[in-house]
């Protein structure tokens, strides 16, 4: 199981971490409000068969709790139950085919419910939950199905009430309250995150090691993904980018199906899930182990903008201002380069960039590899602060069928280069530096140990 060591399982009882976090979320919501979290519903993968499950990341924070077809409710200010779960029963014969499930019965010991019910039970019990509060938190629009049956909750607890008591008026969004939880990382969640990333970072390093012309991007896929399962990964956090040639300028290419040639570079964007928390690294190498001309001039610019980025990384600088950075490094570089011919000043107002280097500078990372949390308030740049931990990946990319014009060395050449970051309290650490990008360093992994 991808289990952290503070998950329950049906043989070890939650720990007060997601019990903490559950008041936290009450305490900003209210005595007025209810929240109804639902867990990812199951994907069929083809006849009989199913992808291997992953929680919600929202009920999984809140609850600690791996299996489907659940909904956590949660009642702040009840004096009973303000934790009330809904999973589903004991049933030996599927339990053989499945595995162990919790149960309704052990899920007061084992997950820390106020009540539990089974999940055959929601129609009958939510109206009767969610009676006499006058906002209900869901986020609608992800599940048609579970929708419908929450609508019709909220009728029935008006007609319950008979508008004696108050009911549901509104029904909000829970992202603004418990993703902003999320954001800022806990001690736990960081020494958690750091080990999903130290996993991440001995993936790319055997990457390198194994690299030599005549493979397959795949074949260098399978040697990361070993080094992930052997320390404790189920699987990796999203599907892994292993892009040789031309491939390392399409920023999602997960065919990795292309066979690795001499001379050219290959780009890696992957990282390990392990305990729902995930790495997510880049690094681009030679092939052949060494970087030619211009290759390197590129590799260098785009190094030099993500270091530029990371020395702006501490409290109280503004998120738009990395990006901002990295666009006015690389220009100035692609000016350089003679790749435009403009002023630095012109040539960022009109975006005469974005043929090479087209994506954001980072993002958030935590449960989800895209994790939550907005980019801006009311409409201002978010302001970092200690705890919040997202990547620096800035790029270039020549794509051949490009609309801009550049010479033909530089044709299929892509660089990025991505790191894992916290913001410290004066600062920011860097996770991922266990994993070589110096061009030197590189360049003596690569092939080392074939």
């Amino acid at each position: 199981m991808n289990t952290p060591p503070d998950a329950p399982t049906a043989d070890a009882p939650a720990t007060d971490v997601h019990s903490e976090r559950r008041s936290r979320l009450m305490t900003q919501l209210g005595e007025d409000s209810a929240a109804v979290i639902v867990s990812s519903p199951e994907r069929n993968r083809s006849n009989d068969t199913y992808y291997d499950y992953r929680p919600s990341s929202d009920l999984w924070y809140l609850t600690g709790f791996e299996e489907p077809h659940s909904v956590a409710v949660l009642l702040p200010g009840h004096e009973e139950h303000p934790y009330v779960l809904f999973l589903r029963d004991r049933d030996h014969a599927k339990e053989v085919w499945d595995g162990e499930r919790v149960g309704v019965e052990r899920a007061k010991e084992h997950l820390g419910a106020d009540a539990a019910y089974s999940i055959d039970q929601l129609d009958e019990y939510l109206p009767k939950l969610i009676a006499g509060r006058e906002r209900l938190v869901y986020s609608l629009g992800k599940d048609e199905t579970m929708d419908r049956r929450v609508i019709k909750a909220v009728k029935n607890a008006q007609f319950l009430t008979r508008r004696r008591r108050p009911t549901p008026e509104t029904i909000t969004e829970p992202a603004g309250f418990l993703h902003e939880l999320r954001l800022v990382k806990s001690a736990a969640e960081i020494e958690a995150l750091k080990h999903a990333v130290r996993i991440s970072g001995l993936g790319h390093i055997r990457g390198m090691e194994h690299t030599r012309p005549g493979l397959t991007e795949y074949q260098i896929q399978a040697e990361i993904e070993y080094v992930f399962k052997k320390h404790g990964a189920k699987s990796p956090g999203y599907p892994s980018i292993v892009g040789t040639g031309v491939n390392a300028c399409v920023l999602h290419y997960i065919e990795n199906r292309a066979t690795l040639k001499e001379g050219d570079l290959l780009l890696v964007d992957a990282g390990a899930e392990v305990g729902y928390y995930t790495g997510d690294i880049t690094r681009t190498w030679p092939v052949s182990g060494e970087f030619s001309g211009y290759q390197r001039e590129v590799y260098d610019l785009v190094l030099r903008a993500q270091m530029d980025v990371i020395r702006m990384v501490r409290p109280g600088e503004k998120w738009k201002s990395l990006h901002e950075t990295a666009v006015r490094t690389i220009t100035e570089g692609l000016i350089d380069l003679g790749l435009i011919d403009t002023s630095l000043d012109e040539a960022i107002e009109e975006k005469l960039f974005r043929p090479y280097f087209m994506h954001g500078t980072g993002h958030w990372l935590g449960i989800d590899v895209h994790d939550v949390g907005t980019y801006a308030v009311d409409g201002k740049s978010r302001v970092l602060e200690p705890g919040m931990a997202f990547t620096i990946e800035p790029g270039v990319y020549f794509h051949p069928d490009t609309e801009a014009e550049f010479p033909e060395h530089f044709k299929g050449i892509g660089v990025r280069i991505e790191d894992d970051v916290l913001v410290t309290e004066d600062g920011c650490e860097v996770l991922s530096d266990n994993v070589p990008k110096e061009p030197e360093a590189i360049e003596e992994l690569v092939g080392s140990k074939l």
